[in-house]
Formats: structure tokens, sequence, C-alpha cells
């Protein structure tokens, strides 16, 4: 399994010159089969780095419940900003916001792509799931919009207590799960680069909609 070490150990090294860390790895003493290490590459690194991916993987993110009035709350836009340092990292990967459960005629979706859009995201490179009300239903109603657009992978964007859940969900539903982010599993707090630091420069009187 020295191919494997080393093959990890280059990755960290060309990360580590971007100004970003690596995760942990597993110690050297571990020695797995070559195929479980293989898959483990992206789950030991992409806890906590943005990846580099094609036009055939989605980058995910998951919806947040509303405020009754239509705003977005603290964590949903947490996720928005963790998914657009992701999808700068991969500029061809079109984007998936999913999440139904509309508030004053406004879903989650359509909210979070608002968002997107004003953070200089292209509007075609955003598809939107609207219908979901669960987890369950954000993994196969993107199953399906990830069919109709003949994506094969994912990267999953979520909060760090929803994560494991909304990773079964979409294993359940089929879709090849490639990568996970989350807003507090990252190195950027302890970096010149916060995640705050992302996504659209508002007008004060819109704080309330998209509170930071």
């Amino acid at each position: 399994m020295v191919w494997v070490t080393r093959a990890k150990r280059g990755l960290c090294a060309a990360l580590t010159t971007t100004g970003l860390v690596c995760a942990a790895m597993q110690s050297a003493g571990a020695q797995p089969s070559v195929p479980v290490a293989v898959r483990d590459v992206h789950r030991v690194l992409t806890p906590t780095l943005p990846g580099t991916y094609g036009d055939d993987t989605a980058v995910v993110i998951l919806g947040y419940g509303l405020t009754p009035e239509g705003a977005m709350r603290k964590e949903l836009v947490r996720r928005l900003q963790t998914g657009f340092v992701q999808s700068v990292f991969a500029p061809s990967s079109p984007i998936v916001v999913t999440g139904g459960n509309p508030r004053a005629g406004t879903s989650e979706a359509d909210a979070m792509a608002e968002w997107l859009v004003s953070a200089g995201i292209d509007p075609a490179r955003i598809l939107r799931e609207t219908r979901a009300e669960s987890t369950v239903a954000n993994a196969r109603n993107t199953a399906a919009l990830m069919d109709e657009h003949n994506l094969r992978t994912a990267v999953l964007i979520t909060s760090d207590d929803h994560v494991r859940r909304a990773r079964a969900a979409f294993d359940a539903a089929g879709v090849e799960v490639v990568g996970e982010l989350t807003p507090g599993a990252t190195p950027w707090p302890v970096l010149p680069l916060r995640i705050e630091q992302f996504g659209p420069v508002l007008p004060t009187d819109q704080f309330a909609r998209h509170p930071l």
C-alpha cells in the first residue's frame, strides 16, 4: 500500500501549497485493501477541503427551513457560502439546490438560487429542486434531476450535524456521493480565508431576508 500512502501525501503537499490544510491521515500502521484505500481518499479529504470535479458531478446544496416571512436563516446562508466555495473549485459542475417547504410563496430552493445568482453564479448553472419536504425527498428528487441532466456523481453540502443522515439518504437513492463539505468542518477559521467572506454584499435593508 506504499503507493496509496505516497499518493495521499503528494496530494496533501500540493494542497498545502495553496494555503489549505489536509485532514488527518490514516495511521501509518493501517493497511487497508487497495479498493478501500482508493475509495477513502475522497472521504478522508473532502470533509475539510473543497474538491475539483468535472461537469458530470453536481454540487448539491441541501435546503434549510425558511422563516414564516420567507427569509433564509443563518444556517442556510452558511450552507450556501460553503457551496459557493465548492462551486469556485469546480467551475464546470452544475449546482443543485434542493428544498421545498415554501414560506410566503418562496421555496427553499428558490431562495437559495436567488442568493447564488446574487453571488455571481450563472443562473444557467443552477438546477432547482423545489418539491422536497424531507432529507429523503431531497435525495430522491435530486437523483431524478441528476439522471435527467446526465450527472453521475454528487458533492453534498449541508450542516455538520446533518451530513451523516444526508449521506445515508443519498446512498439509498442510488446517488454516488464523491465528497461532502460542511460549514464547520473546514480549515478556514485558522486561515486568513473565512467562509463569511463569500457571497453577495447586500444592502442593509436586505439583511433580514439574507441574514449573514
